[in-house]
């Protein structure tokens, strides 16, 4: 019986199921819009999930002998019809817990029609991380915010279009600021410019037709300003899931507003590839990042 239930607490810890210190509603009185969803929520294919109508946020708390007082909170993609939670989310959050960094899983509501849904999702998300900050051991001015492909789209939207808090509201997590100090955004959809876009995940987001004001609101390489984040990007050469000229403008578009950034194109990855093992450079994008960090003084 000692052997057996040594045996299980070896596979909890290797799946890391203990890793996970808590799980949070992002609305937990009830969301202020409805995307409309009335489907179970469902999952597939591992820890894929599709049918999204309540948020949710998962929270990977690195230990006391080893914070950095950092958090990211990551937005996995799936062009706005699923979210791919396991290599553009739980894995990663586990790689930066084993690094001092607290990774926050965000499960953002999907549109289905109302666009501004997720992004809601993830202005809230950061919101409660500070709000959460003291608890948490976090610093409120040390909270990034990933992004993988659609995933991407919606990190870079909420790195661009951000508010400092509104200090009359009457609810204590809409008083803090939703700006992220930092981004990382991983083969990222950044336009909605029909050009050079990822058509299903602009399908998803804003329909199909051709609205222009939609088109304008969510092409962030757009949206940059000089108080947009400093921002790490990475992607491959043989994307042929998201054009690689999404980062190249969004990169230049920081640039321009004197944002720091760094971006990284890898020969061969293609697209999706977030936290695997196979041998190839691109895979050693997470080392690179945490080196970034370390550069940027936003890990000591």
């Amino acid at each position: 019986m000692k052997l057996i239930r040594l045996i299980v607490i070896i596979m909890f810890i290797s799946v890391g199921v203990d890793a996970q210190n808590e799980v949070l509603k992002v609305w937990p009185n009830g969301a202020p819009n409805d995307n409309g969803m009335k489907l179970p929520e469902e999952k597939y294919d591992g820890v894929r999930v599709r049918n999204v109508s309540e948020a949710e946020m998962y929270v990977f708390l690195p230990g006391k002998e080893i914070n950095t007082g950092t958090a990211v909170l990551i937005c996995p993609g799936g062009g706005y019809a699923i979210e791919a939670m396991d290599h553009e989310g739980y894995d990663v959050a586990r790689f930066l817990q084993e690094k001092g960094i607290a990774g926050i899983v965000l499960k953002y509501r999907l549109p289905y029609g109302h666009d501004e849904i997720p992004s809601w999702d993830a202005r809230r998300a950061m919101r409660t991380i500070r709000a959460n900050a003291e608890k948490w051991g976090i610093n409120p001015e040390k909270i990034g915010i990933a992004g993988s492909s659609a995933g991407g789209h919606l990190a870079s939207t909420a790195g661009t279009v951000f508010d400092a808090g509104n200090a009359q509201s009457e609810d204590p997590v809409e008083k803090f600021s939703c700006r992220p100090d930092f981004m990382l955004l991983l083969y990222p959809v950044i336009t909605m410019n029909e050009e050079f876009t990822h058509m299903g995940s602009r399908e998803n987001l804003i329909g199909k037709g051709h609205d222009q004001k939609l088109v304008r609101k969510y092409s962030n390489e757009l949206n940059v300003t000089a108080e947009t984040p400093p921002t790490f990007l990475i992607l491959a050469d043989d994307d042929a899931g998201v054009p690689p000229r999404n980062s190249i403008e969004f990169y230049s578009a920081l640039k321009r507003n004197k944002v720091p950034a760094e971006l990284h194109i890898f020969q061969k990855g293609g697209h999706g590839f977030g936290i695997r093992q196979e041998g190839l450079p691109a895979n050693n994008w997470p080392n690179m990042f945490v080196d970034w960090l370390k550069a940027r003084k936003i890990v000591e």
